[in-house]
């Protein structure tokens, strides 16, 4: 088993996404002997964000690129090839204004590329990275699973819809809220989390 696990918390020793993820990792590998972790904290070591000059390589001949695309190029090739050879992927994606932080969004944005991990085609687009099982740890400071927060909720909806853009259908929410409305809110959301008893289930 191939593992790809991506932390996107900016909070370090702080967040609540990093110790859940790494409590799952650490699950999934003990039940699974021989599996395979690529590990990439994408707050410590952010991947650029796509400029026009990167993006531009895509439409310029090879013999012809900066040494900026000449790099870039083969950090997205670098990534398409972990993405596409993981079976299981576990992300760490807190809440940041409703969405996604944006080092998270700059990783979808290398794997998200037509030709690689997805086609178009005469009846609409055809996702290519399929047969993935992912687990999304989602972390947020405030409640957004009643029917009010849902409506202010872009986080995980976006990484549903991604994913299944990408092929993944296999999508589960292993979700952590009301983290940063006081002490005892956030340590009765941590004591009564799957991952901190009942880690059999997420195997």
């Amino acid at each position: 088993m191939n593992i790809l696990h991506l932390d996107s918390s900016i909070l370090a020793t702080n967040s609540v996404s990093r110790g859940l993820t790494q409590a799952l990792v650490s699950t999934l590998s003990a039940r699974h002997a021989g599996a395979q972790v690529t590990y990439h904290d994408l707050a410590a070591n952010e991947i650029p964000h796509l400029s026009g000059e990167i993006l531009g390589a895509a439409f310029t001949d090879k013999a012809d690129w900066s040494p900026l695309q000449q790099a870039e190029a083969a950090r997205s090739d670098a990534l398409i090839a972990e993405f596409l050879a993981a079976d299981v992927l576990v992300i760490g994606a807190p809440m940041y204004n409703f969405g996604v932080p944006s080092q998270l969004k700059a990783w979808i944005d290398r794997v998200a590329v037509a030709g690689r991990t997805f086609k178009y085609t005469e009846t609409g687009p055809v996702g290519l990275a399929g047969g993935k099982k992912v687990y999304v740890v989602s972390a947020r400071g405030g409640v957004y699973s009643n029917e009010q927060g849902q409506q202010m909720d872009f986080q995980e909806d976006y990484l549903k819809t991604v994913l299944g853009f990408l092929g993944i259908t296999d999508v589960r929410f292993i979700r952590a809220e009301a983290v940063s409305m006081g002490d005892d809110a956030r340590s009765n959301a941590l004591q009564a989390h799957p991952l901190q008893g009942r880690q059999g289930q997420w195997a």
